[in-house]
């Protein structure tokens, strides 16, 4: 039996001490390396190369469907992918069109997908959440999205609890769109705000005055929405301190319950021509880009909001903020979630179900989704059965991103490779970006911006198989 009784907690004058400037920036570029965001695990780079049986994953499915629907209902992730311009930064599947005749046969197969989904189940579904993302699903006329809602809840039941959410264009959202969502049941919206500097916009392409997202975010809230979101970026290309201080500085007057400070992920190699739209000359520096993301996380909590799990704020009356308190903060494709479900089912081209035992991602190109839905077939493009060793490192995984801790006192936490998986963190404990005790680690408040390296080091997909080129985004 490993003897995990020899990594102690480091003492006192290591990990309690403040990082100075110096310290900090040393250690960023130490540790600033290509890795996972860890939306899944295993990632999807290093899913099976020969894919998953159609009969699998209904297998996984269903199975994950009898244990929970229930107790804790499933979540449904719906992708609307039209977009009338193409944004610079942007990393998603998209159709760039301003033809708006695209959206009700793109329902319509929607609608036909989930119906595929629900004649396989024996009772109806407990929706606890949908979530629907882009694309813009604002591009999507109110008639389309009350169609679709609709019929996603004509043999279905909503959850007790239930929470539907969706993602907003300030520049497309009208008073119509904020009404009609409400009726539906939506209580939570997103807007992409990325930054106010009118420089930042006109490279990425996307143009939208703070008075556009003003009205918006007061609209939403005099409507009744009970959390608005808003997506900041930085490390975008001339972004500089004073636009994140601008930008922070217009967004205390709006005070969104939430907000998302996202690292501008970088990976033109990946998604092609969307992200090589300016000059990469252009983008911050190392060293300009962590001024960047310090100044912005200082005057977010000078404003009240708390930190939860990566790259997330919410104000202490969010509900966000009471999931991480009381330890029932998830992450899964749609990043992290009030509430976990083990059975999310992603609608749409290129979404990504995940089943718990297994994913299953669809088609990328429209034309080819609604093909095959249209010919009642599954629209998977790939998948992944996880084996009993995906599923416990996936837990520590979830346990680190979400809780910035994990545990292997229970023994079915615990694995062959454990001890070469707290080695690998060694370094990082001595330099005070974690603490290894007996039967667990967790990560220093000053170290959260490190938490993709700590999931690194039990990633052992990763390990065994280091890709070649690079296939990620820098990690801080």
């Amino acid at each position: 039996m490993p003897n995990y009784r020899k990594h102690r907690t480091p003492t006192p004058n290591g990990w309690q001490k403040k990082m100075t400037k110096m310290q900090a920036d040393h250690l960023i570029q130490k540790y600033n390396i290509a890795g996972p965001r860890y939306t899944s695990y295993p990632t999807v780079p290093f899913w099976n190369p020969d894919g998953i049986e159609l009969e699998d994953w209904k297998r996984t499915m269903l199975r994950a469907f009898s244990e929970s629907n229930q107790e804790e209902g499933i979540s449904i992730y719906i992708h609307l992918p039209f977009c009338e311009n193409l944004c610079t930064f942007c990393g998603c599947h998209k159709r760039i069109t301003k033809r708006h005749e695209v959206e009700e046969p793109y329902v319509d197969t929607v609608l036909k997908e989930w119906k595929m989904y629900t004649d396989l189940f024996e009772e109806k579904p407990r929706i606890r959440e949908i979530h629907l993302g882009g694309g813009t699903p604002t591009f999507f006329s109110t008639e389309n999205l009350k169609k679709l809602i609709n019929g996603i809840l004509e043999n279905s039941e909503k959850f007790d609890e239930f929470e539907f959410s969706y993602e907003g264009h300030p520049n497309n959202t009208t008073e119509e769109h904020l009404k009609v969502f409400y009726e539906l049941g939506f209580r939570r919206n997103s807007f992409g705000v990325q930054d106010y500097d009118p420089v930042v916009q006109k490279t990425i392409n996307r143009i939208q005055p703070f008075e556009k997202v003003e009205k918006v975010t007061n609209r939403s809230r005099e409507i009744g929405y009970t959390s608005v979101s808003h997506d900041l970026v930085f490390g975008l290309p001339h972004q500089t301190k004073e636009s994140i201080i601008d930008t922070i500085e217009k967004t205390r007057e709006l005070k969104p319950d939430r907000i998302a400070f996202y690292s501008y992920a970088h990976v033109p190699w990946i998604k092609g021509v969307g992200q090589r739209g300016f000059d990469e000359n252009d983008l911050p520096s190392a060293e300009e880009k962590r001024v960047l993301y310090e100044t912005g996380k200082k005057m977010l909590d000078e404003l009240g909001y708390v930190e939860i799990g990566m790259d997330h704020f919410a104000l202490k009356t969010d509900n966000m903020y009471e999931a991480m308190v009381n330890k029932t903060l998830h992450r899964n494709f749609m990043g992290y979630t009030a509430g976990k479900t083990k059975l999310m089912i992603g609608l749409g081209m290129s979404s990504i179900s995940d089943s718990w035992y297994s994913f299953a991602q669809n088609v990328k190109e429209v034309e080819t989704y609604q093909k095959m839905v249209n010919e009642g077939e599954f629209p998977l493009l790939r998948g992944h059965l996880l084996t009993e060793e995906d599923l416990v490192i996936r837990e520590h995984i979830l346990n680190i991103m979400c809780h910035f801790e994990t545990s292997w006192e229970e023994d079915r936490l615990k694995f062959p490779e454990l001890e070469e998986c707290i080695e690998r963190l060694k370094e990082m404990e001595e330099d005070g970006l974690v603490i290894i005790t007996e039967t667990g680690l967790q990560l220093p408040d000053h170290a959260r911006p490190f938490v993709r390296n700590v999931c690194m080091a039990f990633d052992l997909r990763l390990v065994r198989n280091k890709p070649g080129t690079r296939i990620f985004s820098m990690t801080i």
